[in-house]
């Protein structure tokens, strides 16, 4: 097909990792270790909190969902990044790697909305918590949910209908292992200043925000939490310790890719690798790790399940 005398892209092709195949052997054996630790990781959250009479508090509800982003998360980039390892030519085509674009940032904002949505909770159960029942009862929870996937959609649907807009006539070499906006965007031939602009506003601005405040709240709850010589003061602050080191381990990689004018730094890839394999992998270790009452859940719903 041409237009203007220049063939119109139908497809990409990724760069990859590395051009190392020492690193990429090694990328491989530590990508493939945290993807089957991932899904079962996850699954497992999901499984324990269903199943758990004793974990029906909205904490856990949403702990849930965020188990169910993080796993639905690590579908989009691992798998085919493990299958390029093996491909000489690394080719994706213009329609899967729009796909990808699109559940990369439905996913990823939807989990950053559902983070705000968390801190809000804390927020009500440490400092409101005579109007914690009424705030967050479960028809509120369910209302959060909706508008936090809802929010998700609408985010991610902007960057694509903007990508969609845009002419390709090659070049089609994406300097990544997985296709987003600022490798893809940079492939158009035409002027993309203003469509980077609004980027930059959509994802990097707005994470940068929703950081700040996320910030600002767990700031204002650990000073209350400080303030308080309740029972349940350590137990408070432990949850929210939990909560701030997830917001530093996804908004800090995405901050550094959207906050900023799409030019190529040496350490984006490494950047990129972290936030779309590795991050996943942090939501079940570090709620694991840190929260008892899951912890204590695994265990229980483990044993059962080994004695049956």
């Amino acid at each position: 097909m041409e237009t203007e005398n220049r063939t119109v892209v139908t497809e990409f092709i990724l760069i990859g990792l590395t051009q190392s195949h020492d690193i990429q052997r090694l990328v491989f054996v530590l990508s493939l270790i945290f993807y089957i630790i991932i899904l079962p990781g996850n699954i497992l959250i999901i499984l324990t909190i269903r199943s758990d009479p004793g974990l029906t508090a909205p904490l856990y509800f949403f702990l849930g969902n965020l188990a169910f982003l993080d796993a639905s998360y690590s579908f989009i980039v691992a798998p085919r990044m493990l299958v390029d390892f093996f491909s000489e030519k690394k080719i994706i085509s213009y329609k899967a790697c729009i796909t990808q674009l699109f559940f990369l940032h439905f996913l990823g904002g939807g989990e950053g909305l559902l983070l705000v949505v968390m801190a809000f909770d804390r927020y009500i159960a440490i400092c409101r918590p005579l109007h914690y029942s009424t705030v967050m009862s479960p028809r509120a929870c369910y209302v959060m949910l909706l508008a936090l996937w809802l929010g998700g959609f609408i985010h991610s649907i902007i960057q694509v209908v903007l990508i969609l807009r845009l002419p390709f006539c090659g070049p089609n070499h994406l300097d990544n292992f997985f296709c987003d906006v600022p490798q893809v965007i940079k492939l158009a031939c035409t002027d993309t200043f203003a469509v980077e602009l609004l980027m930059i506003f959509n994802s990097g601005l707005l994470t940068l925000l929703c950081f700040l405040g996320l910030l600002t709240s767990y700031a204002v709850i650990l000073c209350h939490v400080h303030r308080s010589a309740s029972e349940g003061k350590n137990k408070a602050i432990s949850t929210c310790t939990t909560h701030v080191i997830i917001i530093f381990i996804m908004f800090g990689p995405a901050i550094f890719i959207y906050t900023r004018p799409f030019t190529a730094l040496s350490a984006d890839k490494v950047v990129s690798f972290f936030h779309t394999v590795i991050f996943p992998l942090m939501n079940p270790v570090i709620y694991t790790l840190r929260n008892q009452e899951v912890k204590t859940s695994m265990k229980k719903l483990i044993i059962r399940h080994i004695i049956c």
